[in-house]
């Protein structure tokens, strides 16, 4: 059972690392003001999943909650793909929120580098937003 455990959590792991990569590349791509709101919008989907019952299974239908890990991070997958950028936005972040949830205290070392990448991008995330000032934004709007 412990064979077949590793590797379920072994196909996770890849799984997460190549969603990770997409993800990473549109948030590197969004401009700065962007990434600031959409490291604000990812700690309230993070607050919202850890108040929930499962935090990991956040976004999942209730019952689908005996799934080995949840739907979220293919439905914020999914929609981080979109078109429209406000739903591309949210697909982000419920995707960021649940993968920290889910990678938080693993047991399996397959899924502690997802984690480590996952906080360095939240941190990127979070240094945005605090670089973000009224000022600056007000220059912003004054030179268009």
């Amino acid at each position: 059972m412990r064979i077949v455990t590793r590797l379920i959590a072994m196909n996770r792991a890849r799984q997460l690392a190549r969603q990770f990569r997409e993800i990473e590349r549109s948030v590197h791509a969004l401009p700065k003001r962007t990434r600031a709101r959409l490291g604000t919008m990812a700690l309230r989907e993070i607050g919202q999943a850890s108040r929930s019952e499962f935090p990991h299974l956040y976004g999942t239908a209730p019952e689908e909650r005996y799934l080995p890990w949840g739907q979220g991070t293919d439905i914020g997958f999914a929609r981080a793909r979109s078109d429209n950028a406000e739903v591309a936005m949210r697909g982000i972040a419920l995707w960021l929120a649940v993968a920290y949830h889910e990678t938080k205290d693993t047991p399996h070392a397959n899924l502690r580098p997802q984690h480590r990448d996952l906080m360095r991008l939240l941190r990127e995330l979070k240094e945005a937003h605090r670089t973000d000032s009224p000022q600056t934004w007000m220059q912003a709007t004054a030179a268009a």
